[in-house]
């Protein structure tokens, strides 16, 4: 059974720790990898031997990241996972190690309590804020590697700080970062501004297969496998195409269903306040936050979206029969 501890003990933890693996989620984004980098990089500031380990390749973007990767060059003595909600998001590709993960370092409420030891903080901006918080408290130097890996995820969690998690501590966090050395202006060009061909064309097929329901409160968009191949678009670029459907005027749920290689859907949800979007994902198995949560469906394309649309028509007539009442 799962320990919640404070962050005295994590400290603990880490300073004791030797040979440790940090694992990351599958389909990395930009909060698990800067997690894991700014504590990679402060491991070996301490003079201990530690590595990342994901499922899936690292995008090539993170390179300014410098993080080094477990290639079995030690055998891990103690593993952390960061910003891992549930053990079916590290991909079977690294199972052996995930199911002995020791502590768990993370943001998500709906976190399911598989390490043996969790340090959770829900209302966290991103895990990266938690990180800050825990290297700064353990006395780390916040070196400008260390400050760029935790302002990734900071800023990519929070949408540049547009984002309804954004709070005053993320602001006072990321102005910290720019004292310390991260080179803002450089990061947000790689992390918001720059987008392959491939990307923009993609977005325009989403937008092609852009759906209204519920009299324009929930806007869909899907993409098939064969589109996204067709594309050449990386896996990871399509990760902020989940935030297309939201930005419409009107709409107060939007649903993403993109097509994963084994033929399933992933469902990525994004909502307005009022509509808690981690409780529709918890339907299907998924979680999240609040207003950005996500879960996985099998089958084809017609069932995947009657059985999300299902629950989002349950959620927004809760809401409107509420008000209306």
């Amino acid at each position: 059974m799962t320990e919640v501890i404070d962050q005295l003990a994590v400290i603990g933890r880490l300073l004791r720790a030797e040979n440790v693996l940090i694992v990351s989620h599958k389909n990395p984004d930009g909060d698990t990898l800067g997690s894991a980098g700014a504590l990679l990089h402060a491991l070996k500031g301490l003079g201990k031997q530690a590595a990342v380990l994901c499922a899936d390749p690292i995008p090539a973007r993170y390179d300014y990241m410098n993080l080094e990767l477990f290639e079995g060059q030690f055998h891990p003595g103690f593993v952390v996972a960061v910003d891992v909600a549930s053990q079916q998001l590290f991909g079977d590709a690294i199972s052996a190690y995930t199911h002995r993960v020791d502590l768990c370092i993370d943001h998500h409420g709906s976190n399911t309590g598989y390490a043996d030891e969790l340090y959770l903080k829900p209302e966290a901006s991103a895990t990266c804020e938690i990180m800050y918080e825990l290297l700064t408290a353990m006395n780390v130097e916040i070196t400008a590697q260390i400050a760029e890996c935790i302002y990734t995820g900071l800023s990519t969690d929070t949408g540049c700080f547009l984002f309804s998690n954004t709070t005053a501590s993320a602001h006072r966090v990321a102005a910290d970062l720019m004292e310390a050395g991260a080179r803002v202006q450089d990061l947000n060009t790689i992390l918001f501004e720059n987008k392959s061909r491939a990307r923009m064309a993609i977005e325009l097929v989403a937008l092609q297969n852009l759906e209204y329901h519920f009299d324009g409160r929930c806007a869909l968009i899907y993409l098939t496998r064969q589109q996204i191949a067709a594309s050449g678009v990386a896996a990871n670029e399509l990760e902020d195409i989940t935030s297309l459907p939201r930005k419409i005027e009107g709409v107060e749920v939007g649903i993403t269903l993109r097509q994963l290689p084994g033929a399933s859907y992933k469902i990525s949800i994004r909502t307005t306040e009022g509509v808690d979007a981690c409780a529709i994902a918890r339907r299907f198995g998924g979680g999240g936050h609040g207003r950005a949560a996500g879960c996985e469906l099998e089958g084809n394309l017609e069932n995947a979206k009657a059985a999300i649309l299902a629950e989002v028509e349950k959620a927004l007539t809760r809401i409107h029969g509420a008000q209306e009442s």
